[in-house]
C-alpha cells in the first residue's frame, strides 16, 4: 500500500517531470558530445578517401581502432570485447557514461525519503498503522519503480536513435542491446538507491542526508580507484607463488566498493555478469538492513 500511494504521489507531482528533464538533458547533452566527435572522424576518414587513400584499408583501420577503444575503455577481455563490437560505439559510450551518472541521480530522486519524513515527525503518522520495515520498502520500491521507468523512457530514446543513424543496428539487435541495457541499469542502480535510502534515514534533515550520500560515493569512487591503482598484472610466465606476491594487498581494496562491479555487467559470460549482478544486489541488501536498523532504533 505505501508503495502504491508513494509511487502515485509522486507521479503526481511535477517533480517527476523535473527528474526525467534532468536525467534527458545529461543523456542528450553526453549524445552530442560523442555523436560530434564521431561526426569528426567520419569527415576526417571521409577526406582520406578522397584524397586517393583505399576505402578497405581505412576502413579497416577505423575496426581495429574501434576493436582496441572498446578493449581499452570497456572490455576486461576478448569476450567482453567481441560482445561489445556490436554495440554502436555512440551508444556504448552515451550508456557507460549515463551509468557514471546514475549514483548522483539516485541520491538526488530519493535523498528524502525518510528523512523528509522523520525531521517534521509526520512518519509517526505511517508507523501507527504500518511496520517500519514496511514503511522503508515500500518507499524504497517506490523510488525503483520510478528511476526503472525513467532509465526505461532515456534508453528506448537512445536505441531508437541509433537505430536511425547506424545503418547495420538491426531491429533485433536494437531490441536485445535495450534489454540489456535496460536491465543493467536496474540492476546497478539498485545498491545506489539503497544506500540513498540509509543515508536518508540517518539524519533527520534532507539537506544533511544528500551531503552525506555525496560524500560516501566519493568514497567508494576512491576505494575503487585505489585499489586498481595498485592492482598489478604479473607475467603469466612467472611462477604463480612469485606472481601472487606482485599483488599488493592494497588492491583487493576494491572488492569492498561496488563501484568495482559494475564494469562486467554487459559481460556476455554469466560467470561474470551473474556474479556482478549479485555484488550489486548484495550490497542493496546490505544498505537496506543497515537502513531498518537505524529505522527501527530511531526515536519516531
Amino acid at each position: 500500500m505505501i508503495w502504491t500511494a508513494e509511487l502515485g504521489r509522486t507521479l503526481r507531482s511535477a517533480r517527476v517531470v523535473v527528474l526525467l528533464l534532468l536525467y534527458a538533458m545529461f543523456t542528450v547533452t553526453a549524445l552530442s558530445v560523442v555523436h560530434g566527435i564521431a561526426k569528426s572522424i567520419t569527415a576526417q576518414t571521409d577526406v582520406q578517401v578522397a584524397a586517393g587513400a583505399d576505402p578497405e584499408a581505412v576502413q579497416k583501420l577505423m575496426d581495429e581502432a574501434h576493436k582496441k577503444f572498446v578493449s581499452t575503455f570497456f572490455a576486461d577481455d576478448d569476450a567482453m570485447a567481441e560482445a561489445l563490437l556490436v554495440i554502436p560505439l555512440v551508444l556504448l559510450v552515451v550508456f557507460k557514461t549515463s551509468l557514471r551518472f546514475l549514483p548522483l541521480f539516485a541520491g538526488i530522486m530519493g535523498f528524502d525519503q525518510l528523512s523528509g519524513e522523520v525531521g517534521p515527525r509526520s512518519i509517526r503518522y505511517l508507523t501507527v498503522r504500518s511496520r517500519r520495515s514496511s514503511v522503508m520498502l515500500g518507499k524504497f520500491f517506490a523510488q525503483a519503480t520510478l528511476l526503472a521507468g525513467l532509465m526505461l523512457l532515456v534508453d528506448v530514446g537512445l536505441c531508437l536513435h541509433a537505430r536511425f543513424t547506424e545503418p547495420d543496428f538491426a531491429t533485433g539487435a536494437m531490441a536485445m542491446v535495450l534489454a540489456r541495457f535496460w536491465v543493467s541499469a536496474v540492476v546497478f542502480s539498485s545498491a545506489y538507491l539503497a544506500l540513498t535510502a540509509l543515508c536518508s534515514a540517518l539524519f533527520r534533515q534532507p539537506a544533511v542526508s544528500l551531503v552525506f550520500n555525496l560524500i560516501v560515493l566519493f568514497g567508494f569512487w576512491l576505494l575503487a580507484l585505489v585499489g586498481e591503482f595498485f592492482r598489478l598484472e604479473p607475467d603469466p610466465k612467472l611462477p604463480a607463488e612469485l606472481a601472487g606476491q606482485m599483488v599488493s594487498k592494497l588492491a583487493y581494496l576494491r572488492y569492498a566498493s561496488v563501484w568495482h562491479y559494475s564494469s562486467d555487467l554487459l559481460h556476455p559470460d554469466l560467470s561474470h555478469s551473474g556474479v556482478a549482478a549479485l555484488a550489486h544486489l548484495g550490497f542493496a541488501l546490505f544498505f537496506l538492513g543497515l537502513a531498518y536498523a537505524v529505522l527501527r532504533g530511531r526515536d519516531l
